[in-house]
């Protein structure tokens, strides 16, 4: 029996003078960016896990700028489809969890010190992430004054609307009305209001009148949802790692990450369930 040969098909098979996977992918940069610190065994599930999250989190700022801008235009439909891509990212950034908790305490302390004071509560694109959603603190952006392109990316974002306020706008234009400036607060954290509450009310009496508008609000839920899981699976992470110690980057640790599960995105869309 002789060997398959994808040649015999047409497959290409040399690539010297053209375009190859690796170069598409820009791989040879990519594969070689695992700067191990130590010898430890597992500080490369550690490197990588942090990496590709960072990968997944820049293709979410590509679909919630797109998704904003959407909105922006009234296109709802385009938006549905970027808002369902991004809770479908953060199910994939959920599971990753489940592959660093293989990782034991004992493991882990191999290699801890030699991260010096680098942590995840220095991503900027994750801070990104949660400014465009709504969550605005520009207490945070200290982080990065030593990155200035970085910082001034965060304070480009706080002067202007998030995702939400634009959802706001939308919401406040179907019902020809329209909400007070403590609604838009452009560099603090989005705080339930009444008349908003009482906008989504309408919406959800009546889902079939405004239809558009209620499937934005349930995709706005979906991703809050799945970023919430995402945000109790790094706690429960963290602490079966490392317990409370403080984290490599100054912060409490599980006290801080357990604070962050309080947060609310879109909190009129939760506490309206209630009202129904």
């Amino acid at each position: 029996m002789t060997g398959y040969n994808p040649e015999d098909e047409g497959a290409q098979m040399s690539f010297a003078k053209d375009m190859s996977y690796i170069d598409y992918l820009s791989l040879d940069p990519i594969l070689g960016a695992q700067n191990l610190q130590s010898d430890a065994h597992d500080e490369m599930l550690f490197i990588i896990q942090h990496q590709t999250s960072e990968l997944w989190m820049r293709l979410c700022l590509h679909e919630l700028s797109v998704a904003r801008d959407a909105l922006r235009r009234g296109q709802f439909q385009q938006s549905f489809k970027m808002l369902t891509r991004v809770a479908r990212i953060f199910e994939q950034l959920n599971n990753a969890w489940d592959v660093l908790r293989t990782m034991t305490p004992s493991e882990y302390t191999e290699f801890r010190n030699d991260l010096g004071a680098s942590s995840g509560f220095q991503s900027h694109q994750y801070r990104l992430i949660e400014f465009i959603l709504g969550n605005r603190n520009r207490a945070m952006m200290k982080v990065h004054e030593h990155r200035p392109e970085l910082h001034h990316m965060l304070g480009q974002e706080l002067g202007t609307k998030s995702l939400y306020h634009v959802v706001l706008d939308r919401l406040g234009e179907a019902l020809d009305t329209s909400f007070p400036p403590e609604a838009y607060q452009l560099d603090a954290p989005h705080k339930a209001h009444d008349a908003v509450a009482a906008a989504w009310v309408t919406i959800y009496e009546d889902p079939h009148a405004h239809w558009h508008l209620y499937e934005l609000a349930e995709k706005l839920v979906d991703l809050e949802d799945y970023f919430r899981r995402w945000r109790f699976n790094h706690v429960t992470t963290v602490e079966r790692i490392i317990g409370f110690k403080r984290g490599t980057g100054g912060t409490s640790g599980v006290k801080y990450l357990r604070r962050m599960l309080e947060v609310e995105l879109f909190p009129e869309l939760w506490n309206i369930r209630g009202a129904l």
